[in-house]
């Protein structure tokens, strides 16, 4: 009897991975590129082409957003009117003070009280990005290595796999594939994503790969282990070169990855994971 040995990967969109050149249509360029994503997905498609038999089941999460959005520069404005620029940090004290606000007047009180909200959880300060994984652009498909080696995995195996769409409510932050980072009761796409969780908890091994490590990789997997038995994370196998963070927030990947290991999940290469793939699927 083998045990069901599953694949995670979150977020490997082409937004997020620092292609270039050849690799890049014309006139067009990474949105939110993270350095050493590129390479990242190369080695995750090699380790999943190699390892495919050995694979009872993958998902992949996709990040997906409006133009207009909380999280995106367009919604705002400074206090003299100028846009804000990216990676720019907003609190609910900045805007109670003036030196930002939507654009829109009546979206004021919306937004005060989703930043309250997402203070009072204590994980995030809203970030504002480029705009990036903006639905129907080139940005939000999956890169092309992963895409391959995904759908030869779905052709040998016959199975389906699964896609889960996260952030295209525009009213929260959606970096883990399990909930918004504040879920509106109104929306069931930002409430506790059940069929992932379910999915997760079925896993005799849990392997996972993304990006970024820093927020999607780790706002995801500290929500599973959150919600699923004590004792889970020692199901998790992290591929530390298949996961990169964003610029400046290495200290928070690092952290991430220390406090997973405390739990008892493995921190290793694809590499590594890919000479006992099939120890992984052995009874235990």
């Amino acid at each position: 009897m083998r045990k069901n040995t599953r694949l995670l990967i979150i977020d490997p969109q082409n937004d997020f991975c620092d292609l270039s050149g050849a690799d890049l249509p014309p006139d067009t360029a990474p949105a939110l590129a993270v350095q050493g994503a590129h390479h990242d997905m190369m080695r995750l498609a090699a380790m999943i082409e190699a390892g495919t038999p050995a694979l009872s089941d993958i998902a992949i999460t996709l990040d997906s957003h409006r133009r207009f959005d909380i999280a995106h520069p367009p919604f705002w404005a400074q206090r003299d009117g100028e846009d804000v620029a990216p990676f720019t940090t907003i609190t609910a004290g900045q805007v109670r003070a003036g030196d930002y606000r939507p654009r829109t007047d009546a979206d004021l009180p919306r937004v005060l009280a989703y930043l309250d909200g997402l203070e009072a959880r204590g994980r995030y300060t809203l970030m504002i990005w480029p705009v990036h994984c903006e639905i129907g652009t080139w940005g939000h498909q999956v890169h092309a290595a992963v895409r391959s080696a995904y759908e030869g995995w779905k052709v040998a195996s016959g199975a389906q796999g699964m896609e889960v769409v996260k952030g295209t409510n525009p009213w929260t932050e959606h970096y883990s594939a399990v909930e918004a980072e504040v879920p509106d009761s109104a929306d069931p796409g930002t409430l506790v994503n059940r069929a992932l969780v379910d999915w997760a908890a079925a896993a005799g091994v849990l392997i996972v790969a993304g990006e970024a490590g820093s927020h999607c990789v780790r706002a995801t997997v500290e929500d599973l282990v959150q919600y699923l038995p004590a004792g889970y994370a020692r199901r998790l196998v992290l591929l530390t070169d298949c996961m990169s963070p964003v610029g400046g927030f290495a200290a928070q990947q690092q952290a991430f990855l220390e406090s997973m290991q405390a739990r008892g999940a493995r921190l290793a290469t694809s590499s590594e994971v890919l000479s006992d793939l099939w120890a992984y699927g052995e009874a235990s």
